[in-house]
């Protein structure tokens, strides 16, 4: 009976820790730092980095640091230039550039091979084709935000994103869906807040090969 007693207490004593580790994690994971001095501290512990509205300075050797940062955003920080130290993010999989006054992404860019989406909202400067061709080289990137950059059509580097499975064109200047057949992999496509004229609103409901919202 004591033998039983003592196995049963001592698998519960592993399940508790485990399921402690796991909550541990899952907090450590999930915490947003919003200051770069703070995250500097500890920076294998950061997986979330929101420098959003800010003015920051931040070494480009310092960036290597952050070995496990999977999310970064330096929304609204209009900055001219993206910090090279940007493109050593190894575990980067989310990256939000929107608000910012840059005109190209580096070539360096391509070096985030574990980005999954990017955020390239109200980038009225910025020079697309070339931004395009650039992402066409992540081999991971499958969402795309374009949203709010006054654009009325798509450059035709847009097909080189082969990978890409969700855009987002809002608040934009289209005044029809634009044809994207060619990307064979794109699951969905906003459209919402263009000028779509209502009668080809009602085309959603045709079978294009992926969703679109308007």
């Amino acid at each position: 009976m004591k033998t039983h007693f003592r196995f049963t207490l001592a698998i519960w004593i592993l399940f508790s820790t485990a399921l402690f580790a796991q909550k541990a994690e899952e907090q450590a994971t999930s915490k947003t730092y919003n200051n770069i001095e703070e995250a500097l501290k500890n920076p294998e512990n950061v997986f979330r980095l929101n420098l959003s509205n800010q003015t920051f300075q931040i070494a480009n050797e310092d960036w290597k640091k952050f070995i496990n940062l999977e999310y970064l955003t330096i929304k609204n920080d209009h900055l001219k230039e993206i910090p090279l130290g940007i493109t050593n993010l190894k575990s980067l999989k989310i990256i939000d550039l929107s608000g910012n006054d840059f005109t190209e992404l580096p070539k360096e860019f391509t070096n985030l091979v574990n980005l999954e989406e990017i955020y390239l909202n109200e980038e009225k400067n910025i020079n697309l084709p070339t931004s395009l061709s650039l992402l066409s080289k992540l081999p991971k990137l499958k969402t795309l935000h374009l949203e709010n950059d006054d654009l009325s059509i798509l450059p035709s580097e847009i097909f080189k994103l082969n990978n890409l499975e969700n855009l987002y064109l809002n608040d934009n200047n289209f005044k029809k869906i634009p044809a994207l057949d060619a990307l064979n992999h794109l699951k969905y496509l906003d459209l919402q807040n263009n000028n779509i004229k209502s009668q080809l609103q009602d085309m959603k409901n045709l079978n294009f090969g992926f969703k679109i919202n308007f």
